[in-house]
């Protein structure tokens, strides 16, 4: 669809600008924050719409854990809040339109789970919700929120069995219902996987099926909720990180076998359906970290290393790694960056609303015979660029309020006065898309999520970019209805509406 005609009150755009301000630090390094009140790894890491962090459960040798706390980046500390129904580790944890946590899934220390529960920021409390169907539950899963603003469940392990049965969980309901099935049969010794969504609304799922060379590699489609085969991948490989580059290819990086950890790394073309290879990694890691910086560049965190003795053949753990390293996507090639404060594995990496990115926690592994143990420790890492979260605009130019959202056919103002209704198409500005970037955002308004239309250059509006989107069905009435926009995970400020 073409950008429609601007509406008449955009003169107010170049006003209350939403953004945040990052302290004082040299680019590309890793600096200490103050530590979590909880040493952990395996835990969940998740931006809040308000810019806060939760930290949920994951292990602390050998205890699984309930404790959930906030990390508040105007203040780098630390606090706590509501404990979980569960203990668990190794669970997903997935913001819902309506700024709600699903946590699902993980390990409770004697078997896995099936249950799952739902953290609402705004009362600090976690609450049960559905439990998955599947009769084997299962923990090392990925959980993915779908344009229809469903969260897709797949992989898995039970007792070194790989779970067989996608799931869907829908958040208007509270409840999980089957999806699927895969299009290939998988292992019942391991199903280290990944879940990535694609540009086209699709999720590339890769894991290491049974008895064929195909590697795993599978497009989920929410619309007709089937799993079909993609290209086979390059490497043989468990573990890998994928991530989702703003070109809309996707990056698988590292893993390991049964025979050592791995440098190598590919990618995933959705236009072609094939896999190729790219270049290696610098180091050799696994059980990493990566994330995707606000400016399109894959940041690639600690991990457990591998390296040779002398010149023979035979190979021995190096332990948890504190190296960092950039993948540029223009020459496919890895380059280091500054190092963690600490060696961590196990760890999460959280890009924050300012261009941060926050790290927590982690397993210190020192190599095999010697000390281990769970982190409380955290710390922050400075991109060379500090891209701001997006921003929508109000008439008020604070960035709050009534927001300057129009109706794409008449141009006026979707206000109390000129409601909007479910299937109408709006459009509005924003900022900090990226150039060239094929990704979408998301809007939501009234929780749920809208069908983007268009997004790209704003017409007359260099540096701006304009995105139309469709109103969704089932928002409840109201005169200041919110909507807001998340870009690569990061939310912007809230506006309002009039819908009817």
């Amino acid at each position: 669809m073409n950008p429609v005609r601007r509406g008449r009150y955009l003169f107010l755009l170049g006003l209350g600008m939403y953004a945040s301000v990052a302290r004082a630090q040299a680019p590309g390094t890793f600096a200490a924050t103050s530590n979590m009140t909880t040493a952990r790894d395996r835990h969940t890491a998740t931006l809040l719409l308000d810019g806060r962090v939760l930290i949920a459960g994951g292990e602390n040798l050998p205890n699984s854990l309930t404790i959930a706390e906030l990390y508040d980046p105007a203040t780098g500390s630390f606090t706590a809040t509501g404990n979980m129904t569960t203990a668990r580790t190794g669970h997903t944890a997935t913001l819902l339109p309506d700024g709600r946590v699903l946590i699902v899934g993980g390990w409770n220390g004697n078997s896995p789970l099936a249950s799952a529960e739902l953290y609402d920021p705004s009362a600090g409390t976690f609450t049960a919700t559905g439990n998955m169907i599947t009769t084997q539950p299962a923990f090392s899963i990925s959980a993915t929120l779908l344009t229809n603003g469903k969260v897709l469940t797949t992989g898995g392990v039970v007792q070194d069995v790989g779970v067989s049965s996608p799931e869907l969980y829908d958040p208007s309901t509270g409840a999980f219902t089957l999806a699927g099935p895969y299009a290939s049969v998988y292992p019942t010794y391991d199903f280290d996987s990944t879940a990535t969504p694609l540009p086209n609304g699709r999720v590339l799922f890769a894991a290491e099926p049974l008895y064929t060379a195909h590697y795993g590699g599978e497009l989920y489609d929410p619309a007709a909720n089937t799993f079909s085969r993609t290209g086979a991948m390059v490497s043989d490989i468990n573990g890998r990180t994928a991530t989702l580059l703003t070109n809309g290819k996707v990056l698988l990086a590292g893993g390991e076998d049964e025979e050592a950890r791995y440098q190598r790394a590919e990618i995933y073309d959705s236009n072609t359906g094939t896999f190729t290879a790219t270049g290696d990694l610098t180091a050799a890691r696994d059980v990493h970290v990566a994330v995707l910086l606000p400016d399109g560049t894959p940041l690639i965190t600690g991990g457990e290393g591998w390296g040779s003795i002398g010149d023979g053949p035979c190979c021995i753990f190096l332990g948890s790694l504190a190296s960092a390293e950039l993948y540029n996507s223009s020459t496919g090639t890895f380059t280091t960056t500054g190092s963690m404060t600490a060696r961590r594995e196990l760890h999460t990496a959280t890009a924050l609303n300012d261009g941060r990115v926050l790290i927590t926690g982690g397993l210190y592994y020192a190599g095999i015979g010697l000390l281990y143990g769970s982190l409380a420790s955290a710390e922050i890492y400075t991109p060379s660029v500090l891209v701001p979260a997006p921003a929508l605009f109000s008439l008020s130019g604070d960035g709050r309020g009534q927001g300057a959202i129009w109706h794409a056919e008449t141009g006026q103002i979707a206000s109390s006065l000129n409601p909007v209704v479910a299937g109408e198409i709006l459009a509005m500005y924003t900022t900090s898309l990226g150039n060239g970037s094929v990704i979408p955002p998301q809007v939501a308004v009234g929780g749920r999520l809208g069908e983007i239309l268009y997004f790209g250059g704003a017409p007359g509006y260099p540096g701006y970019n304009q995105v139309n989107f469709r109103v969704p069905s089932g928002v409840a009435p109201g005169s200041a209805v919110p909507v807001r926009l998340t870009y690569l995970g990061r939310p912007s400020n809230e506006v309002t509406i009039g819908v009817q």
